[in-house]
């Protein structure tokens, strides 16, 4: 049997990946569970799955996760230092699913147990991409990537030599706001921008689509996990969402991974690695579809793609940076204190002022220097929006 964890289990790509594995128990045995606050759902999948550990993330929540496991073998535990232990439980196969800079910590404890990280995270490479990458090779272990897009690249790169390979085609929905005039843009509310064409994702993802803060920070990760230089990472709106990827090489040819919008696809691709496997999803009737449809990204309406390119350009910890700005301008967009527009020209200041501070983008990475670097931006990046009134 293999031992896999799911951290961030209440999430899309959590219910995704337990959906997976409840469809063959008898392969499985899981370890630990962790969700943020949703102590119904992550007690439910414990209970269905034996799992050895439920986490919650909120240590007030932790009575009613105790109360809700009560009459099982499921040890419960809350907080961050029970998120790390959980995830320094050994295990072969590990989801790494939780949103944001959290997600750091338990994906480098797992790497230390030498594990295959499947990394639905996006933000651990942006934040810490050298470190990561350096962390797995020290403990010989695998890092498979779940992200629709980083999946459909590594799928097409299957038997191919690096060498040969002279583009990649990251494709994104265009979220909610595409078709929006951009003068509607800043009045957009969080509501709007929560409501994505094509895919069930949480609010905050769903959001990050909207303004594209999402392809943003996948334009980073395909660089930290693939090694592609930045003028080679294209990005293409393609509002069907069919074709995930494209990967072109230097005889002019295009592989590209098409599938429908599913992501039991990706998960399911991690979790059977190196092999194959049927999955539960739906088979694309190219017939029926018709067309696919593509368009480059308006720079006045997804500045977030500019961001990025300047954030691989400058290098160091700007992504960490960039990636806690981005966080906690998207806190502030929720909670209605500024305008859905307003994010980018927050970061886009908040990088400013971090890359004007001495020694914090150049600091050397080391996991202390990286929580640092996110800790000053959160505050630049509150500082800023005060300084609005």
């Amino acid at each position: 049997m293999k031992r896999v964890s799911i951290f961030g289990a209440t999430g899309s790509i959590g219910q995704n990946t337990i959906d997976l594995i409840k469809r063959a128990p008898s392969e499985y045995q899981v370890v630990a569970l962790t969700g943020g606050g949703n102590v119904r759902q992550l007690a439910a999948d414990a209970r269905a799955l034996n799992a050895e550990v439920a986490v919650i993330a909120d240590p007030a929540r932790l009575p009613d996760l105790r109360a809700a496991l009560e009459g099982t073998t499921v040890e419960c535990a809350a907080g961050a230092s029970a998120l790390q232990e959980a995830a320094s439980r050994p295990a072969d196969w590990v989801m790494s699913a939780i949103i944001g800079a959290a997600g750091l910590r338990p994906g480098l404890a797992a790497l230390a147990q030498g594990a295959t990280l499947a990394l639905a995270n996006k933000e651990t490479l942006v934040a810490a991409g050298p470190l990561v990458m350096s962390e797995a090779a020290r403990h010989e272990a695998t890092i498979l990537p779940v992200d629709s897009e980083h999946s459909a690249i590594f799928q097409a790169l299957a038997g191919e030599a690096p060498a040969t390979v002279e583009r990649v085609i990251l494709t994104a929905s265009g979220g909610a706001f595409r078709d929006w005039p951009l003068e509607k843009l800043e009045a957009a509310t969080p509501e709007e921008a929560a409501t994505h064409p094509n895919w069930a994702m949480g609010q905050r993802i769903t959001i990050d689509s909207a303004s594209m803060f999402n392809k943003a920070l996948e334009v980073i990760e395909a660089r930290e996990f693939f090694g592609f230089a930045p003028e080679q990472i294209e990005v293409l709106i393609h509002p069907e969402s069919m074709v995930h990827a494209l990967v072109g090489h230097v005889d002019g040819g295009l592989m590209a991974h098409l599938g429908a919008p599913d992501m039991r696809h990706a998960i399911g691709y991690a979790l059977h690695w190196p092999a194959r496997a049927p999955l539960p999803v739906a088979r694309l009737d190219l017939a029926a579809l018709g067309k696919l449809t593509f368009a480059d990204p308006d720079p006045a309406r997804y500045p977030a793609l500019d961001l990025a390119r300047r954030v691989m350009h400058r290098g160091g910890l700007s992504g960490a940076i960039f990636n806690a700005a981005k966080e906690r301008a998207l806190d502030h967009f929720i909670a209605r204190r500024i305008g859905f527009t307003d994010m980018a020209r927050i970061v886009s200041a908040v990088l400013d002022r971090t890359d004007a501070a001495p020694g914090v983008v150049d600091a050397e990475f080391t996991l202390d220097n990286v929580l640092n670097a996110d800790h000053l931006a959160r505050i630049r990046t509150d500082e800023i929006i005060a300084s609005r009134g």
